[in-house]
């Protein structure tokens, strides 16, 4: 499956972007999707996972009541919905998927990655 993340911008502090990111491929509803981010210099982090039917997300502590995971399976798209954006929040913003019935919090689970879209929070 390929992967192509768009959505992401320049934001001032508390305001919201959503982000989308569209799969090619006829089985998009059999992957478990997830959300990471990486800040310069540091490490990618996980932000928001999943499950394949949409039953099921999981989210970092840093943007829990923040932050929405969706998809929309008939679309192919899973979307990141974010509120109240904070400078800390600034970083590229990748989406990634993996086949399974769960939901996934770990990069090293994932199997396809799309390329990423900047999201930038100024003070």
């Amino acid at each position: 499956v390929q992967l192509q993340a768009s959505g992401g911008g320049l934001v001032q502090a508390g305001g919201s972007l959503r982000l989308s990111c569209a799969a090619s491929g006829r089985t998009f509803s059999s992957y478990a999707m997830g959300w990471f981010r990486q800040a310069p210099g540091k490490e990618r982090e996980f932000v928001a996972g999943i499950s394949w039917s949409g039953g099921m997300t999981y989210y970092a502590d840093s943007v829990k009541g923040r932050f929405t995971i969706s998809r929309d399976n008939a679309k192919n798209t899973v979307y990141l919905q974010m509120n109240s954006l904070k400078p800390e929040d600034t970083a590229v913003y990748y989406c990634a998927a993996v086949g399974g019935l769960g939901v996934y919090s770990r990069a090293a689970q994932y199997d396809y990655w799309g390329q990423g879209t900047q999201v930038t929070v100024s003070s």
